[in-house]
């Protein structure tokens, strides 16, 4: 097909385009998995080409583009995405060039996924924000509809003179599957290949026109119009005809082998699959496969007269894809379409030798897509064979005769199918769980059948699913002949069946095992550290011991205790807050939090901690001792699940969903098969039976426990939650716990919390429970509503019969301390020498072996530790518990058996809704402890309530202020002056704010007062945080607690009559550190805030009492700080029995009133005593003038009264009278 289109002669592209580098990275990055996959040598050496590839291709990018970066014709967008593509790729060149250095053998996996970062960074380049040229759209025409299209992208066959700038099907023959259009290409319907097609495609400017050929295999030749338009000097042929004579014959033979994890199509949960090849214009099918999502074909598919066109160079460098198209047949309808893989064949010309390396062609897995997504693999051959000029007798023969009993199907060569050899494979049945109904009638008898490569064992029958769900024959075995190469194993299948009336068998479910890798026995390596465990992948740690012991003798504690005791005034001997009332669990947890390092660093003081014992763990976390390990993550992922001896196999029944119908694998599950595989060949050494005390009738499962039913005490301790799911529409949610277990539940409904998404439950909880009919756990936090049902925020499930039976000891954590009373008691109802015993009966070892000097001996290793134990009256007595603690502790260091125990802990689970699957709704710290009823019964539950904030209460006296800055003019004298007044409170109750009276016309900034301030609160004095309890608003129904730092916060005021106070200044003091007070004014600066961290700091909670002088500082017009006044204050901390007995008033009021301060004179108001102010603001400044203005007056007066008398006084005088 040819295609043809008139482009004027402009440029086509505005820049060289990333893309052209994507598909040889795409090629790099698939041979680097592919070589990983099947373990070959030396992958890192193809994933350093691929990067030098790309740090060469970057280079060659930059070069092109800054040739074309002034390019004239181009757009701001074009200049723009070509100076951002440039950016991009070098960098990505030069980030390539650094990783290329970096790459080894055991660091390929984390190097491997930044290159598919960069990958992901090219395809993001390579999309054009703007298209400047169309695609291509071909359609398939029937009766004048359209049935079905194909879009090619233009870039994709565009034309370059440049190489790079090529797009890569340009000019080549391309096959093109065609689609449904519209709606009906979408989904299920539309993944089916309407119709293929072979066509030859090019794109370019009409100057290039004459190229348009070049890349047309050998052979075609044209057969021009004879009639030419004017216009069109060159334009494609109208056909195009083959030369026969060059015309090349191969035979296709496709080897398919077998198929794994397919697409369950069935509403059984399985298919019955079947292939198509589609090749050229051949196409055959493979047999049907009843019920089964792992089908072995076995059958050879051989397609004669295969004709293809060019010459034989080029289809050996470029052969024809192969389509193979995966079906479930159905009794009605049509085949339902399960996926798709496409494979290219390896060629051989009819002048090459059949043989090695490249003949007989190896098996190879081929990835099966449906729609976007993978549906399973194919382990197929494919090999292309030319047939010469003496026909198909000078092909390589079929060797081997047709299956008698599956008619005339030719089976997969020998040279090509995988070499086998005989392995058992054995396999524990120890119960089966939560199987649901079907049919709408209850599983009562079910059963296991085991199916490998064509055999298989089944295991007994559970005659009454309801009492007992566990099987009576735990162990069996079958043999079987299996691939020696591991990646070629067929997968083993696991069915369930219930046995109904009659004889009638109905499928309940089923799970395919692809992999057996992590099920085949290995022979252990004797001279490892730990032989139990070097025959299977295990991660090695690092782990670092400081073990320093330290004894304390009681001289020591005494002068640790003298120390602690400091003198105050008077002589008055007061010890540190930091006695053994403040500690409890909640001092171990908050300790072992990461996050809380001041806590950690404030309790390791409190535990005389000095040189005692930590373990440094390779990712830098310490862990103290007595302090249990917080984990971040569930504790089943931390070891493995649990599955050291006992997996779970999720059992599967309906049909699989597509990402379209949003079907989860989870919604499919119908019950879970609990047991084991091994597998291993034959024969087995006498060596391996005598070391594991082999015993016939269980083989390689030796020493495992009976899975008789068996009644636990559960106890269930519940921590905090974090990061809930607001539930109201308030934001918030009020939270409580429920428990279930089996049928017995606990809701903790009257405790709930109000109004908090990080609630601090600190709950236990103990259940009677029997394994294994009730043994999944739930936890669940609930939102309490006043009117209606209460919602589930979320919930986590947890499998404790795994943990119950696993090797790891789950069932109590192992502490790092032994202690028999106080916080840090012994839980476990076993003591730490018990445990060893036992343990060291179980694996058969020899020991443990006590000796002088604090020594143990277990299995030729000796360890140390303490031997002396502290009871509750203070006597020390001998002990064994702390050298057996030791030893548990290291448990994993033993040869042969050695397992790294569960230690006492916290796990972290994550919260989820089954109406909001996958969407975590918040996490739960918790954790779980299990005690057989048939075993002593262990002590009370550990006090994990939350802590009781302490009644506290401060007194602050206010006593001077200095310095303070004047802010107001006087009205007649004008001098600044300010009306001084102290403002106090505590963070979070700044409704409770308390002011000092007012210091009235300070001249100089002093200002005196002698004013009590007096704060209670409630504090926590492990976490350092004040509690508030109140009412968000008045229709809340509960209050709502907080938790924040305790902080006083002082300012200081200028006060106004007419006018909004002015402020002048503040300090907030952390009660908890804060700078120690200044002797006096002057030594008080603006240097105790700004070097703050410098300075020492002392705690309200431990001096109690302190006095001094502190700055006052505020901003100014630059943002800096600056001083602003000084304040002279006292505080006191007092415990609230302790107010009750000396009770004191606010301000001077009694009880224990204060003095009136010793203020001047000019301390009052105008307004209140006028007198006094014209004494002390006028006569006092102005006593000179007024005695002169006075005096000037009387002159005036008398100097008046003087010319008033002196006329008549003359006419007298003239008169005579």
């Amino acid at each position: 097909m040819n295609i043809c289109t008139n482009v004027h002669d402009r440029p086509i592209l505005s820049s060289p385009e990333p893309l052209f580098f994507v598909s040889g990275q795409e090629e790099g990055l698939n041979d680097v998995q592919e070589v990983i996959k099947t373990e070959k040598a030396f992958p890192e050496r193809r994933l350093r080409g691929v990067l030098e590839e790309l740090s060469v291709g970057c280079s060659r990018f930059v070069t092109l583009a800054n040739k074309d970066v002034n390019q004239a014709g181009r757009t701001k967008l074009d200049r723009e995405r070509l100076k951002s593509c440039m950016r991009e790729m070098d960098s990505m060149g030069q980030q390539a060039k650094q990783i290329r250095t970096q790459v080894k053998k055991n660091t390929i996996r984390d190097k491997l996924k930044l290159v598919q970062n960069f990958l992901q960074r090219l395809r993001f380049l390579a999309d054009e924000p703007q298209h400047s040229i169309p695609d291509v759209f071909i359609w398939m025409m029937s009766n004048n509809k359209r049935i079905a299209y194909a879009r090619i992208p233009s870039k994709d066959i565009l034309y370059s003179i440049v190489d790079e700038e090529t797009g890569k099907d340009c000019g080549k023959v391309k096959a093109v599957f065609l689609k449904l259009p519209g709606k009906k290409g979408f989904g299920p319907a539309g993944w089916t290949v309407q119709a293929k097609l072979e066509l030859y495609l090019w794109l370019g400017l009409n100057k290039q026109r004459k190229d348009f050929l070049s890349g047309l295999p050998n052979g075609f030749e044209e057969i021009k119009s004879a009639k030419m338009g004017p216009c069109l000097h060159s334009v494609p042929p109208v056909s195009l005809v083959y030369n026969s004579k060059l015309l090349q014959v191969f035979q296709l033979r496709a080897h398919m082998y077998q198929a794994r994890s397919l697409f369950a199509a069935d509403s059984s949960g399985l298919s019955d699959p079947f292939a198509r090849v589609f090749f050229s214009t051949h196409s055959q099918v493979t047999e049907v496969l009843s019920e089964t999502l792992c089908p072995t074909w076995d059958q050879l598919l051989v397609f004669d007269d295969v004709e293809l066109f060019g010459e034989a160079s080029e289809l050996r460098d470029d052969p024809p894809i192969i389509v193979v198209e995966i079906f479930d047949q159905d009794t009605v309808g049509k085949a339902e379409f399960i996926g798709r893989a496409f494979a290219k064949p390896t060629i051989k010309m009819c002048d090459e030798h059949y043989g090695p390396p490249r003949f007989p062609p190896q098996l190879e897995y081929y990835q099966i897509y449906r729609g976007n997504c993978t549906a399973g693999e194919l382990l197929a051959a494919f090999e292309l064979l030319q047939v010469g000029q003496g026909g198909i007798a000078d092909l390589p023969s079929l060797e081997g005769p047709t299956d008698s009993e599956r008619g005339p199907i030719l089976p997969v060569p020998l040279g090509i199918r995988p070499v086998l050899s005989r392995y058992r494979i054995e396999v524990l049945f120890w119960g089966l769980r939560d199987l649901k109904r079907i049919n709408l009638a209850q599983v009562d008898r079910p059963r296991v059948d085991i199916e490998c490569a064509g055999r298989g064992v089944q295991s007994v029958l559970i005659q009454n699913y309801k009492k007992n769900p566990n099987f009576s024959i735990l162990v069996k075995w079958f043999e079987v002949d299996l691939p020696e190469n591991e990646l070629l194993h067929p997968p083993l299948n696991i069915r369930v069946v219930d046995c109904r009336a009659f004889g009638r068998y109905i499928l309940v479910g089923s799970h395919a095992v692809t992999s057996l890798r992590r099920f085949i026995y290995s022979t252990p390596d004797k001279t490892s550290n730990n032989w139990a465990t070097a025959g299977a992948y295990t991660q090695v740690q690092d782990y670092i011991y400081l073990f320093v012991l330290f004894q304390q003798t009681e001289e020591e504690s005494d002068k640790e205790k003298k120390k602690k005791k400091k003198k105050k005034k008077g002589g008055v001997e007061e010890e540190d807050e930091t006695n053994e009332r403040v500690l409890d669990w909640w001092s171990k947890y908050f300790a072992s939090i990461e996050t809380l390092k001041e806590v950690c660093l404030f309790y390791s003081r409190i535990f005389y901690l000095h040189l005692h014992m930590f373990l440094l763990m390779p990712s830098g976390n310490i862990f103290l001792p007595g302090f249990p390990d917080v984990y971040d993550k569930e504790l089943d992922s931390e070891f493995g699940n649990f599955e050291d001896w006992l997996h779970t196999f999720n059992l599967y029944r309906g049909k699989a969903g597509d990402d379209d119908e949003r079907t989860l694998d989870d919604d499919r599950i119908v019950g879970r098969f609990k047991g084991s595989l091994c597998m291993y060949k034959l024969p087995l050494s006498e060596e391996i039976t005598r070391e594991t005390g082999f015993d016939p009738s269980m083989g390689m499962f030796q020493s495992i426990p009976r899975n008789d039913p068996i009644n636990v005490l559960v106890r269930v301790y519940v921590v905090r939650a974090t990061d809930l799911h607001p539930a109201d529409i308030n934001g918030k949610a009020d939270p409580y716990v429920v428990i279930k277990l089996g049928k017995s539940e606990i809701k903790d409904k009257e405790n709930y919390i109000s109004k908090q998404l990080n609630p601090v439950f600190g709950k236990s909880f103990d259940i009677e429970a029997r394994f294994p009919m009730e043994s999944m756990l739930t936890v669940s936090v609930y939102d309490w509503d006043l009117v209606g049902t209460d919602d589930l925020i979320g919930e986590t499930k947890i499998d404790l019969e795994n943990r119950f039976y696993s090797k790891y000891r789950a069932t109590c954590g192992i502490s790092s301390n032994y202690s028999v009373h106080g916080y840090n008691v012994w839980r476990d109802p076993m003591k730490p020498s018990q445990i060893l015993a036992k343990l060291c009966k179980d694996g058969k070892i020899d020991g443990p072996h006590y000796g002088p000097g604090g020594k143990v001996k277990v299995a030729n290793r000796i360890f140390q530790g303490p031997t002396e134990i502290e009871d509750e009256n203070g006597l020390k007595k001998q002990t064994e518990e702390h050298l057996a603690l030791t030893v548990l502790n290291h448990w994993e260091e033993i040869p042969r058996v050695g397992w790294k125990l569960v230690p006492e802990h916290v796990e972290t689970r994550p919260l989820l809704n089954p109406d909001k699957p996958g969407i975590e709704q918040g996490r739960i710290e918790m954790w779980v402890d299990m005690f057989p009823m048939d075993m002593p019964a262990p002590g009370p539950a550990i006090d994990i309530s939350p802590r009781k904030p302490k009644r506290y209460e401060l007194r602050v006296i206010i006593w001077n202020t200095d310095e303070v800055i004047l802010e107001d003019d006087d009205y007649f004298t004008g001098e600044k002056s300010s009306d001084i007044f102290v403002r106090g409170w505590l963070k979070g109750q700044q409704e409770d704010k308390q002011d000092t009276d007012v210091h009235y016309h300070s001249l100089t900034g002093e200002g005196n007062f002698n004013w009590r301030f007096v704060f209670p609160f409630d504090y926590l004095m492990a976490e350092e945080k004040i509690v508030i309890s109140k009412k968000e608003s008045m229709f809340s129904w509960d209050e709502t607690e907080y938790k924040i730092p305790p902080r006083l916060t002082l300012q200081v005021w200028d006060a106004d009559h007419f006018s909004a106070d002015d402020f002048l200044g503040a300090i907030e003091l952390d009660l908890n550190r804060f700078p120690r007070g200044a002797k006096t004014a002057k030594q008080c600066s603006l240097d105790m805030i700004r070097n703050e961290q410098e300075l020492p700091t002392i705690s309200i909670f431990k001096q109690k009492r302190v006095k001094g002088w502190w700055p006052f500082v505020a901003r100014d017009e630059n943002d800096e700080m600056e001083l602003t006044g000084k304040v002279e204050a006292e505080l006191h901390l007092v415990t609230a029995e302790e107010a009750e007995k000396c009770p004191v008033g606010l301000g001077r009021n009694e009880p224990d009133p204060l003095e009136k301060p010793n203020r001047p004179d000019t301390s009052l108001m105008w307004f209140l005593g006028p007198l006094k102010s014209i004494r002390y603001f006028i006569w006092h400044n102005y006593r000179w003038l007024i005695l002169k203005i006075v005096l000037a007056l009387l002159l005036l007066v008398m100097l008046g009264l003087f010319l008033y008398s002196m006329p008549g006084y003359l006419v007298k005088k003239l008169l005579g009278a």
